[in-house]
């Protein structure tokens, strides 16, 4: 019992001892300019960029004259993507520019905030893309590429 009751002033004295320590602490953390690093910090990490930086997905099939390939990209606008293609390859990059600006002259603080991201994906196709007769068409997310198929000759095998 005696062991319980010194105990029990040990820690009231601690944390009286403590106390202010503790409050400035939460009163530094609880700031405009640092709570304002937290909440960006937590803004990381809950909300990353909607697709992994090493993918974006796609499906990509033939028909009887063309090679279609799709794309699943919600949320992203026509004007962020971008698509370029070389010999045998086809290259989709989305680019995510925002800024975020925010005053408050009671308080005396003002944040400017930019953050840009970028994610693409390399496909290698089959055969080189005729640029004149491909399109691409962006409707409700899905970004669909149409490249038509090269006509294909048969090489004749000598005896």
């Amino acid at each position: 019992m005696k062991d319980e009751k010194h105990e029990n002033q040990s820690k009231k004295t601690d944390q009286e001892a403590f106390g202010p320590l503790i409050r400035s602490m939460n009163d530094f953390f609880t700031q405009q300019p640092v709570r304002r690093l937290l909440d960006t910090m937590d803004e990381f990490f809950d909300r990353p960029f909607p697709f992994s930086f090493s993918s974006i997905p796609i499906d990509m099939y033939e028909t009887e004259t063309e090679l279609i390939i799709a794309a699943d990209l919600p949320g992203v606008k026509k004007e962020q993507i971008d698509i370029e293609y070389a010999e045998k390859h086809l290259t989709i990059s989305i680019k995510n520019v925002e800024t975020l600006e925010e005053a408050n002259e009671k308080k005396h603080y003002y944040v400017k905030k930019h953050s840009y991201n970028k994610s693409s994906r390399t496909i290698a196709l089959p055969y080189p893309i005729q640029s004149k007769n491909s399109r691409a068409t962006y409707k409700d997310g899905v970004l669909t590429i149409h490249i038509p198929k090269q006509r294909r000759k048969k090489l004749p095998i000598d005896e």
